[in-house]
């Protein structure tokens, strides 16, 4: 059966008391919405409708193609967003299934749950709803003596008895797409000047046709974000769900309260997590790794048997085996060969290090390439900018920099040469030679066999 799915997304999300339009708030480093969006075409080929209102041109910048926009222009409730949806629906979709911008929980499975058990009733609707203690704003479901579904009564308006119903409707939906365009244009107008969705609700169950209703397992699924504590609840609950993902793909993570992994994020078999360790991005990691404590990676890619301990990685390259820290940092563009080895203090940038190369301590590799089997004295840095441009600098494999050795770009210290402490080398160093003082001078060369 064709599947149509609306988001609605046209609200001012006035509590979050903020400028930023409340679907665009992030959580785990993506905006709320773009979640409701990975769900919905996740069932569907159609492309998802978004209902958008305030702050519409920064989503529609934040989410690009792929989807249908639709504009509400005066905010007149759930029932008049859906409406704005009809030309573009009807008579292209069976179905139609109507979710929120700022419920990014919502699983697939769940809202596959909600569409097949209106099928399987032959029901004009469906609904997911929720048993909960805490309310939050949601409206009460109402039933009959015999378990139906009779009607849902917002919070504002229920008497103390329906106020006391612990059964709450989640606000996600699956309609007969026939039937939806025949009443929906029907819905009364509320008080406030509102028209509410879950007045359906009503119409189906006085008509004497079944409402479908399915509950859901898991209260964190349907939270709605309408506060910044909301906003911090919901990242508590989907790091709980990433965490235990990983942990029962074969990944140790010694505290999960501490642990901060994206949802981009990939992660192998053996490697182990330390407390207070963030993975971000599109990082991806491989097995039998080790990283943190106190460790940020960010859009990196880390080969097997890495090491990251108490450092920040970001846009980065770390081949198996290779390793950096503590207290170091990897800026974009660095690439850790295999074995390569950063100890602390260590700062690189669009710089390559070679296999087994090694910078040991407080140095600052920027724009460079270095060899395999290289050894960088501690203090060693590279001046790789004159004010107006970058240089690089290289280094040759085997070549051994000596302590407090400033490297002014460009230059090239050759394979196996070395540089004795302190040295400001402004000239290349010949492969195998010795060079040394200020500026250095070549005070050894290669002795031909």
């Amino acid at each position: 059966m064709s599947l149509g799915i609306v988001i609605l997304a046209a609200g001012q999300g006035t509590r979050m008391r903020s400028a930023q339009p409340k679907v665009l708030h992030p959580l785990l480093g993506k905006p709320l919405l773009i979640y409701a969006l990975e769900t919905a075409r996740s069932l569907t080929s159609f492309p998802p409708l978004l209902v958008v209102g305030h702050g519409m041109d920064a989503v529609r910048q934040a989410v690009g193609e792929g989807v249908v926009y639709v504009e509400q222009s005066e905010q007149l409730g759930t029932g008049h967003a859906t409406l704005q949806t009809q030309t573009t629906l009807e008579g292209r979709v069976e179905e139609v299934a109507v979710i929120h911008g700022d419920m990014p929980l919502l699983t697939p499975t769940t809202l596959q749950q909600v569409a097949q058990a209106r099928r399987e009733q032959q029901a004009p609707v469906a609904m997911l709803t929720v048993m909960a203690d805490d309310p939050r704003g949601f409206g009460r479901v109402v039933r009959g003596s015999g378990s139906e579904v009779l009607r849902v009564v917002e919070e504002a308006e229920a008497t103390a008895e329906e106020l006391a119903i612990r059964e709450l409707n989640a606000a996600v939906y699956a309609f007969d797409a026939a039937w939806l365009w025949a009443h929906l244009p029907n819905l009364p107008r509320r008080r406030n000047g509102e028209y509410y969705l879950t007045d359906l609700i009503t119409a189906a169950s006085g008509a004497g046709l079944p409402v479908a209703a399915v509950t859901s397992a898991d209260p964190d699924e349907v939270l709605g974000i309408n506060t910044r504590v909301h906003l911090a609840e919901a990242e508590t609950a989907l790091r709980r769900r990433i965490n235990r993902r990983w942990m029962e793909a074969g990944v140790t993570i010694v505290d999960p309260a501490t642990a901060y992994i994206e949802t981009e994020v990939t992660i192998g078999q053996d490697t182990t997590i330390w407390p207070n360790t963030h993975l971000r991005g599109r990082t991806t990691v491989g097995s039998n790794c080790l990283l943190g404590p106190n460790t940020l990676i960010a859009d990196s890619a880390i080969g097997d048997g890495c090491k990251v301990i108490a450092s920040v990685v970001e846009g980065a390259l770390m081949e198996a085996g290779s390793d950096v820290g503590p207290f170091s940092h990897l800026r974009p563009g660095t690439h850790l060969a295999a074995g390569a080895h950063v100890g602390n203090f260590g700062e690189l940038k669009n710089t390559t290090l070679g296999a087994g190369a090694k910078v040991g301590h407080m140095s600052y590799l920027g724009d460079a390439e270095v060899g395999a089997g290289a050894n960088i004295g501690a203090g060693t840095i590279t001046c790789n900018f004159d004010g107006q441009r970058k240089h690089r600098t290289v280094i040759g494999a085997g070549a051994f920099v000596g302590s407090d050795t400033l490297l002014v770009a460009p230059v090239r210290v050759g394979q196996g040469a070395r540089t004795g402490a302190g040295a400001v080398v402004t000239r290349d160093i010949p492969d195998g030679a010795l060079a040394y003082g200020i500026p250095a001078q070549v005070k050894e060369e290669k002795k031909e066999k």
